[in-house]
């Protein structure tokens, strides 16, 4: 039953993208949204989205919280349809749909030499992000954990390839990471799901979440500079995106304070972004499932 339901799901986004290429790109959106919000009405996850916004926004009412979760639903719907329109797509037509914020700092980065790592997370359309990026012409490489349809795997791969993004799998990462940081390349990283029992724990939203400590290892171990950054949807089917100043490993600090503290500051600066657009997260996610060793023996949260 599982293999027929990968193979139907194969299809369902096959047929999704074939509506998203052949409408016109507002239309094309239109349905996206409809989708999300089918999500929504259908309470995919819904309850886990609405749990963990009420609890980081506790001066929000219900009212408020749901009518956030629906736009954040469609959101998602969008994003889905502008990656499946990738297909049809040049690096310079994706290039038009994002402006940037703060691009110097990629560029600043990359001249000193040993790569950068450009963290970010599940917040506006972060494939598009990406994708921009690389039809922007910088060197760019993606860390990508596998999704459990290998035939959807491998047709997101597809299209993240076509803009121009380098692939890099989560099982060989750590080679991968240094080499490509080596050749001077950005290496993008999502930073904002929940990272189990390897993971730092850090302040977000005012509840310690276990944190992946890949960026900061990363950085700690090479010397290349963090960079954080988002994409904020705007009107019109466009985007911002937005690139922040870099932070820096201290090659003297001990090496574990230096992973937390670039960490909470990685997660400090997403939470902020979360902050100005709460629609854009995705809160449907178990992001403070992992509880701290002195809290394990109760239930971890949403």
């Amino acid at each position: 039953m599982k293999q027929l339901g990968y193979i139907l799901q194969y299809w369902l986004l096959k047929g999704i993208g074939w509506w998203a290429n052949l409408l016109p790109p507002r239309l094309a959106l239109g349905l996206g949204a409809v989708l999300g919000g089918l999500g929504y009405a259908a309470g995919v996850r819904r309850d886990v989205a609405l749990a963990n916004l009420s609890r980081s926004f506790p001066e929000k009412q219900p009212r408020e919280v749901a009518a956030i979760t629906r736009k954040l639903y469609r959101n998602l719907g969008r994003n889905l349809v502008e990656l499946l329109r990738f297909r049809n797509q040049s690096r310079a037509d994706i290039a038009t749909l994002v402006s940037f914020e703060g691009e110097e700092h990629l560029k600043a980065a990359l001249a000193g030499g040993k790569g950068a790592i450009l963290v970010s997370g599940h917040f506006g359309n972060w494939e598009l992000y990406a994708a921009a990026i690389a039809s922007a012409g910088y060197p760019f490489s993606v860390v990508v954990y596998p999704q459990h349809n290998a035939k959807v795997d491998a047709l997101l791969n597809r299209l993240r390839q076509g803009t121009g993004i380098g692939i890099i799998y989560k099982r060989n990462a750590a080679k991968d990471v240094l080499r490509a940081l080596a050749a001077n390349r950005l290496v993008t990283m999502l930073a904002d799901q929940d990272a189990g029992s390897d993971g730092v724990f850090v302040e977000y939203f005012g509840r310690p979440a276990s944190t992946t400590r890949g960026p900061a290892l990363f950085a700690v171990k090479t010397g290349a500079p963090i960079i954080t950054g988002v994409i904020v949807r705007e009107p019109g089917g466009k985007h911002r995106g937005i690139v922040d100043p870099p932070l820096c490993a201290d090659p003297s600090a001990d090496r574990e304070r230096e992973i937390s503290r670039l960490t909470r500051e990685i997660a400090s600066r997403l939470e902020l972004r979360v902050r100005q657009h709460p629609d854009h997260w995705y809160w449907v996610h178990r992001r403070w499932k992992t509880r701290p060793p002195a809290a394990a023996s109760g239930k971890g949260d949403a």
